[in-house]
């Protein structure tokens, strides 16, 4: 008989594929990044609003036309940010942007003249665009491709977790209603771009863009030669324009959860006022837990096509469960809205597990740059247009506007894989050739 002394010691458990992920050095580093970052966005999205409105008393017609302006101005940096990293690396235009968006959120606490508060606005998205772009391109400088897309699921859970302490910070300080408590959240939001450099300076580029290295000059000088080369001109290359167009489209989702089904709740059902925040809440938890598995079985552009599709459906399902939470009873309503945020919710996780995969499986290994820029650049326009295509197409129409959007979101879905089998057949000479 073996007694417990003398047992032989017990095998260690496996580490969990998550574990894993976070023992790799660049995804720490890029994890650490992120969570400064997210932290002080979520802040600054929490008492942003108040600040512009409240603190430096411009009307809320003056706040509108300044983002919308900045919006325009975000949907034109990520081209020239994409092909900056390529031209030099993502590394140093990250290190860059953050310089200039600490400035330009850092001078919020003292805009009070619009024109300045404008120029702020545009330079701010701006930055925040082309920060976008250049962490797109760094995850493909830096990750490994073998475990880029969970890699990039378990960093999109980080973003959230930070995303949702700044925020929980910023209705803290909220509740001092002040304006030296505005100006404190306001210096915190500018000092996380600084301390992220931190982090992003620690990140090895394990992956570089070729074109730094003689084997890179190689592969160009072969490219060239390559008929109808498309590698480094994205705007020429229609299939990925296509495949960024229908992603495009789908992204639109965020505007649908942040914008269309509030504003759903308050103005066209008997919901508790309180459902808008718990609809956040529930997106933000479930993304944390679903995002990492609903990358499981992505491997290449044809899983990522079917992730894409089914998460678009899924999209489109959840606009027809809103518009039946019209002319219900409260408690019916809330639920209902609940049921859509939910589905609404495992689109976004898929769709964005497999659109991770098809910006990058898609595009020239020597220029993610600015295949990224072209592919946040669709990403921009959504963010920019969507919240006034949604309030004034869907909401003024009630149930058959959700009903069009839900048409909308599904025929994108469904064009998306025979789009991508497009996409990689026109690839596959360009990538085969470096």
């Amino acid at each position: 008989m073996t007694t417990a002394a003398s047992a032989p010691p017990l095998p260690p458990a496996p580490a969990s594929p998550t574990t894993r992920l976070m023992n790799d050095p660049t995804v720490r580093g890029i994890a650490a990044l992120l969570s400064v970052n997210a932290v002080g966005n979520g802040l600054f999205l929490t008492i942003s609003t108040l600040w512009f409105t409240q603190g430096l008393g411009y009307s809320v017609a003056r706040v509108g036309l300044a983002l919308t302006v900045a919006g325009l101005c975000g949907i034109l940096a990520s081209l020239p940010a994409g092909r900056a990293c390529d031209r030099w690396n993502a590394r140093t235009v990250l290190t860059c942007l953050h310089l200039l968006q600490a400035a330009a959120v850092g001078l919020y606490a003292v805009a009070d003249s619009f024109p300045v508060f404008l120029v702020l606005a545009c330079l701010a998205t701006a930055g925040s665009r082309a920060n976008a772009t250049a962490r797109a391109t760094l995850y493909a400088h830096a990750l490994p491709v073998g475990i880029r897309t969970r890699a990039l699921a378990l960093l999109r859970a980080v973003n959230n977790v930070g995303i949702g302490a700044g925020a929980a910070l910023g209705s803290l300080l909220l509740a001092f209603d002040s304006d030296a408590a505005y100006r404190a959240a306001i210096g915190v939001s500018a000092a996380a771009f600084l301390l992220a450099l931190i982090p992003l300076r620690r990140i090895p580029l394990t992956a570089r863009p070729a074109a730094k290295t003689d084997v890179a000059q190689t592969a160009a000088a072969r490219h060239a030669a390559v008929p109808g080369r498309r590698a480094a001109q994205p705007l020429r290359d229609l299939p990925y324009l296509a495949v960024t167009a229908l992603n495009g489209v789908v992204n639109t989702l965020y505007v649908v959860l942040e914008v269309a089904l509030p504003l759903w709740l308050l103005m066209c059902t008997s919901a508790p006022r309180a459902m808008v925040g718990w609809l956040l809440v529930t997106n933000t938890a479930l993304v944390v837990a679903l995002q990492v598995r609903a990358t499981r079985g992505i491997t290449g552009p044809p899983q990522a096509a079917r992730a894409f599709r089914r998460g678009g459906l899924l999209v489109a399902a959840a606009c027809l469960a809103a518009a039946c939470a019209a002319h219900r009873s409260p408690i019916v309503a809330g639920a209902v809205l609940l049921a859509a945020a939910v589905l609404l919710t495992l689109g976004e996780v898929s769709s964005q597990a497999g659109s991770w995969t098809l910006s990058y499986d898609l595009a020239p290994d020597h220029a993610h740059g600015a295949y990224q820029g072209v592919y946040q650049t669709g990403i921009s326009a959504s963010q920019a247009f969507g919240p006034g295509l949604l309030t004034t197409l869907v909401i003024p129409y009630g149930t058959a506007g959700w009903v069009a959007l839900a048409a909308l979101f599904a025929g994108a879905a469904l064009a998306l894989p025979p789009t991508a089998r497009w996409a990689a057949r026109r690839s596959a000479p360009l990538k085969s050739s470096g």
